[in-house]
């Protein structure tokens, strides 16, 4: 019976060592691809301020100024662009964003668009209107995926089909934090000029043709799809980031259940010996 349990022992610390195996192979390729997904987000950046000062200064500088996407529209329903994972083990990094999510669509007539795995079994499960279902795949998104993206809700929002487009993602805060957030794409109402991009004031003499609304008009696809790509990466970057450190646990965890493991198959060794040894012994002194 010993011999038994012993055998069930080695066999599950054999199991437990090809797990660790796996899941410190892991958390090595997701700290491998972090550093890569953390540089593109940083590198949209200076893309992003460039078009929001052009549309700040378009905005400030024209009295008259009108355009569809800074008015709110009159439709009470709201689309969500919702970026999500593409696997799971990754701890709560899938669960905390719906669970934000919901609680921001909570009273809402609203209709989804994913983007991700995770993010299109969601809203599909709970048979949520969907406006596209296209970007299933967030780790392979490309710029020019987000540029039609971009322009179709710019379509659809002028069209009045939404009043408000929001964003639900995953902000990249250090590698132990990654915080869900939400973002108000349109309508468009900051036109603050960022600090860091304070300039010592002089007057603008650029002459927009054919006139600025219609240069305004047309960046702002440009400008959201920046954004849209811009928390891509930083979603996917907050994935990885919350799989390695889920992985690193899962690691530790399997190699303090080898050490224990391999303490209860030393004891249970030692005893069969001890045993075998009295049985022995008891043998010899009626003998």
């Amino acid at each position: 019976m010993a011999a038994a349990n012993m055998k069930a022992v080695k066999l599950r610390i054999k199991s437990v060592q090809n797990t660790m195996q796996i899941t410190k192979a892991m958390q090595l390729v997701a700290a491998s691809k972090l550093r890569k997904a953390k540089d593109k987000a940083m590198q949209s950046k200076p893309y992003l301020r460039t078009m929001k000062r052009t549309l700040t200064t378009i905005a400030n500088e024209n009295t008259d100024f009108q355009s569809p996407f800074t008015k709110p529209g009159t439709n009470p329903k709201r689309l969500f662009i919702v970026i999500a994972g593409d696997r799971g083990l990754a701890g709560g990094y899938n669960a905390n964003l719906f669970k934000f999510t919901e609680k921001e669509m909570e009273g809402q007539d609203y209709a989804v668009l994913p983007i991700g795995k995770k993010a299109v079994e969601y809203f599909r499960h709970r048979n949520a209107e969907i406006f596209t279902d296209e970007y299933a795949e967030v780790a392979v998104v490309t710029i020019s995926e987000c540029f039609r993206i971009a322009k179709s809700v710019c379509e659809a929002y002028e069209a009045g089909k939404f009043g408000h487009v929001s964003m639900c993602y995953t902000n990249f805060v250090s590698m132990m934090s990654q915080v869900p957030k939400s973002s108000a794409l349109l309508p468009l109402s900051d036109f603050e000029n960022p600090e860091e991009d304070q300039e010592p004031a002089v007057k603008n003499l650029i002459l927009y043709e054919p006139s600025g609304e219609e240069v305004f008009n047309t960046i702002v696809p440009e400008y959201l799809a920046g954004i849209l790509y811009t928390s891509i990466n930083v979603s996917v970057a907050s994935e990885l980031a919350a799989r390695r450190t889920a992985m690193e646990a899962a690691t530790d965890n399997a190699s303090e259940m080898i050490e224990n493991l391999s303490l209860f198959y030393n004891r249970a060794r030692q005893a069969s010996i001890t045993q075998e040894i009295t049985e022995i012994v008891a043998g010899a002194e009626g003998a």
